[in-house]
């Protein structure tokens, strides 16, 4: 039985919404064909920056015939009965219906409806247009009349190419102007295309063959891992894992290429957590560390979507040159947080809403002061520590650099207060106030943090 292969070809898909986009259309082109009464057999999905990709195997050739038996009405009931069971089976006459016999209920119509089976030509033809005009994104963009994929659309971004093709020939259709075909594209710069295909074995080929394009997100996941490591190692570094930043890079780049550039040393100066968000944040970089005393190393690691011909000198100066404005900035809100300090910052919190029954967070605070020191001597924390802390913790919510990364809240709470001169007790609980965040996170085992995460 023949192969389907359908291939969605846009432009750049939001890397978040690839996997999610891959299973929706797995799913939803195997249930329009098991619902059309096609059998078909082993199915699988790839996504990538440009496409969402289906390929089933054993697709029958046509559906079944159905053969539907729709009892109606007992012969002799009302006229207005037996019109409506007529207009329900599809019926031009009564005199097309059985009459059938019951010994109990007397003689009653029946409707023999039989549907002939379709061709799977026909089937694929009508459910591939109807998926995509329902297919759901989280985001998605209208593209006009005059757009380059024509007619009145809605995809996540332009949709430019459908490639259908069943048993090696084209599966015929159209979406609001775009027609589908048996061609796809490449990389944009290594191998574009466009390449005529005949089935999924030609299709891979020749994508990960001249078209410079690796389909899976398995298989990209793999190769940035591995390229990574490899830097890592020849230059004595590790990797800082960041699974996140991992998945999303593998939606940023068909034909990945890792890289490893240098930023000036003089921002190890600033804390670790600070420059690891920021290059994860905007530039999408992997940070890494010292192999041998595990602290922050001046390098990244950056994923390009091309082989560079001169081996990455340009992006890594480009993407260096980046990376130091970003960290400018940051350690401006730093040395302004220092100059100011949590103790300044605090009262700003009796000016943001908590909730309107509640009031203020600076109200907030005053609450859980009373009660971490109430609570304190029950888990054998110093009270006016507890106290102390509980005053501090949410004051770096006001801070400039939290206001840039409210991911660091509690974590630059806890720096500001050991640059003040604060206790460490008091320090760590600003930073361990907010755990446990969900069930894999630990919980707050110092006295102080434990009396302020409960208050």
């Amino acid at each position: 039985m023949p192969q389907l292969l359908l291939e969605l070809f846009s432009e750049e898909i939001p890397a978040r919404m690839q996997a999610r986009a891959e299973a929706d259309l797995l799913k939803a082109l195997t249930g329009k064909l098991s619902d059309a009464g096609l059998s078909v057999g082993e199915a699988k999905a790839w996504s990538g920056p440009r496409r969402l990709g289906v390929c089933i195997e054993d697709v029958a050739a046509h559906s079944g015939d159905v053969r539907e038996e729709r009892k109606g009405p007992k012969v002799g009931a009302p006229e207005k009965a037996v019109e409506g069971f007529m207009r329900g089976a599809g019926l031009a006459s009564i005199d097309e219906a059985e009459v059938r016999s019951d010994p109990k209920k007397g003689d009653f119509y029946v409707a023999v409806i039989e549907t002939p089976g379709r061709s799977a030509k026909d089937i694929i033809a009508e459910a591939v247009p109807d998926i995509i005009r329902s297919f759901h994104w989280p985001k998605s963009m209208r593209t006009g009349p005059n757009a380059k994929s024509h007619g009145d659309m809605r995809w996540v971004r332009p949709l430019q190419r459908i490639l259908c093709v069943l048993g090696g020939k084209t599966v015929a259709f159209d979406v609001d102007g775009l027609k589908s075909s048996n061609q796809t594209e490449g990389h944009r710069v290594h191998g574009r295309g466009p390449h005529k295909v005949a089935d999924f074995a030609d299709y891979s080929a020749q994508l990960e063959g001249e078209g410079h394009v690796f389909l899976t997100r398995a298989a990209r996941r793999a190769l940035i891992e591995a390229q990574a490591e490899k830097l890592c190692e020849d230059n004595c570094l590790k990797l800082r894992a960041d699974p996140g930043l991992l998945e999303e890079v593998v939606g940023l780049a068909e034909y990945p290429v890792t890289l490893l550039g240098d930023m000036d040393p003089a921002f190890l100066e600033l804390p670790p957590e600070v420059i690891q968000l920021s290059m994860r944040t905007h530039q999408k970089y992997f940070a890494v560390e010292d192999a041998k005393t595990g602290a922050l190393a001046p390098h990244f690691i950056v994923v390009a979507n091309l082989d560079p011909a001169d081996g990455g000198a340009a992006i890594k100066a480009g993407n260096a040159r980046v990376l130091s404005a970003r960290l400018d900035d940051a350690r401006f809100f730093w040395d302004n947080d220092q100059k100011v300090g949590l103790e300044a910052m605090a009262p700003k919190l009796d000016k943001i809403a908590f909730k309107e029954e509640l009031g203020s967070i600076g109200d907030k605070v005053e609450r859980v002061a009373a009660l971490a020191r109430e609570l304190a001597p029950k888990v054998g924390a110093d009270a006016d520590l507890a106290e102390t802390a509980a005053r501090l913790a949410k004051a770096d919510l006001v801070s400039e650099m939290v206001y840039e990364f409210p991911e660091l809240q509690g974590v630059m709470g806890r720096y500001y207060a050991l640059e003040a001169g604060e206790d460490a007790a008091v320090a760590n609980a600003i930073s361990d106030h907010y755990k446990p965040q969900g069930p894999s996170d630990a919980v707050p085992t110092a006295p102080v943090s434990i009396a302020v995460a409960l208050a």
